[in-house]
């Protein structure tokens, strides 16, 4: 039996480690070549695997994309609820986070942006999409419990990130930290 259970998670670690390489792999060609570069095709190819095992994997297109943009916003959610839940000030937190984009997480923020965009035309790709917008307000009411300026506040912090990517420059967490701490001033809850 303990032969069989061995076996039986072997495989499932080798199926998990296949997903993850094809995921990669698309967020390679989205970060490279955009949303619309990515086909199974293409995927494939980058992986250095076969069509067919990534269409076993992913049996459509949504599916792989879904796959690839939840991979980014699962580490975003990993990161807030660490911010929500241990820091005593998360915006400093979240400047640092946004700041990132500009540097070591420039990749995956692009990646992140472009599939988050792509959701206007792919509706499966919403729910996922909205979930940096969900946890920005999450954060956000840590603060106040005024749903205008959480509103604000996800607004303000998704156009940081997009000039972000757009200056290709340092960002300064500093500078960050502080207008979103104007736009988002403390209120008794």
């Amino acid at each position: 039996m303990a032969v069989e259970e061995d076996t039986e998670d072997g495989r499932k670690r080798r199926g998990q480690r296949r997903r993850a390489q094809i995921i990669e792999a698309t967020l390679t060609i989205v970060r490279r070549d955009g949303a619309t570069g990515v086909t199974h095709r293409t995927v494939a190819k980058e992986a250095g695997i076969t069509t067919s095992l990534t269409l076993y994997y992913f049996a459509t297109l949504d599916d792989l994309l879904v796959a690839a943009l939840t991979s980014v916003t699962d580490a975003y959610t990993q990161r807030i609820r660490q911010l929500i839940d241990t820091e005593t000030d998360p915006l400093d937190g979240l400047a640092q986070l946004i700041a990132e984009s500009a540097g070591p997480g420039r990749e995956r923020a692009l990646a992140e942006r472009e599939l988050s965009t792509l959701a206007a035309r792919r509706p499966v790709l919403r729910p996922v999409a909205r979930r940096w917008r969900d946890n920005v307000a999450e954060l956000a009411r840590t603060q106040t419990d005024d749903p205008d300026i959480i509103e604000a506040f996800v607004a303000l912090s998704d156009g940081l990130c997009t000039a972000i990517l757009l200056d290709e420059h340092e960002a300064d967490p500093d500078h960050i930290r502080a207008v979103l701490s104007k736009a988002l001033p403390r209120s008794s809850q």
